[in-house]
């Protein structure tokens, strides 16, 4: 061990730290600062937003709090979970700026969002959440493949962009919701239920300002929130964040900035 805290290979002489190829890599924040940080973001039952965090920890500057929060959101993601089975609703979302003329599936500058929710009985069950290009047949089949084991009932409306699903070893039930005469909300409540949760929880931990660049990674968290929303003990939700955060890949900050410009990212009113 040298005085730096680097291990040093007794044989080959190479050092390295006990946090390399962890989110904590290359941190120059003390882990314990991150187990703070850690600790506030499991055990606000929102959340807590990067202003939030910095006032919380005393940090120096916002990019930190914000830098923080995306790593750990990076590993609320578990390599190689599971898929979803059983019956799954699936539908899109749109989150944006209004367009003039134009609403839903046909705004073109709004983010799309793809919610599967698991059907468990009258509620639900667990979820995932991603973002899409659009909202095309290539973009939603690979979306339900990498969510929902093959073999489970899938159940949509009637947008084209679903047809085709029962070719890749799916059941498809289609609900034509305007031949139907009943709201979507009614007929597909479940992810309706979702979207509506996730919209109201942007507006109230993050003001409902957020980048187009880095949707995925609020969606991240969303997920990993909603689906350990029953644990009556927030402390296992940070052991769990803890286990994730030294399983996945170390994110360097310039990664997490690349192709978004500072102070100039694209941000949605998520009413819209």
């Amino acid at each position: 061990m040298a005085k730096s805290g680097r291990i040093i290979c007794s044989g080959c002489r190479l050092g390295t730290t006990v946090t390399a190829g962890t989110i904590f890599q290359d941190s120059h924040q003390p882990l314990t600062v991150w187990f703070r940080a850690m600790w506030w973001m499991t055990n606000q039952k929102t959340g807590i937003s990067g202003l939030g965090l910095q006032r919380l920890l005393g940090l120096g500057s916002y990019r930190t709090a914000w830098m923080m929060l995306h790593k750990l959101r990076s590993a609320m993601v578990r390599p190689g979970r599971d898929r979803l089975t059983g019956i799954i609703e699936v539908d899109e979302t749109y989150v944006g700026g209004l367009e003039e003329g134009i609403r839903g599936r046909g705004a073109e500058k709004k983010t799309v969002i793809v919610v599967a929710a698991q059907e468990d009985r009258q509620g639900i069950g667990r979820i995932r959440m991603a973002q899409v290009v659009d909202a095309s047949a290539a973009s939603l089949h690979g979306f339900v493949e990498t969510s929902v084991e093959p073999g489970s009932t899938i159940h949509t409306d009637d947008w084209t962009g679903y047809r085709g699903l029962e070719a890749k070893g799916y059941r498809h039930v289609v609900t034509p919701i305007k031949k139907s005469g009943k709201p979507a909300h009614e007929l597909l409540p479940r992810v309706h239920k979702v979207m509506s949760l996730f919209k109201r929880w942007l507006l109230g931990t993050h003001q409902g300002a957020i980048s187009h660049e880095h949707m995925s990674s609020y969606l991240n968290e969303f997920v990993f929130r909603f689906n350990r929303r029953t644990s009556a003990h927030r402390g296992k939700l940070f052991l769990r964040l803890a286990q994730q955060a030294v399983a996945v890949e170390p994110i360097p900050y310039a990664c997490l900035v690349k192709g978004v410009r500072e102070g100039r990212s694209r941000k949605y009113n998520i009413l819209g």
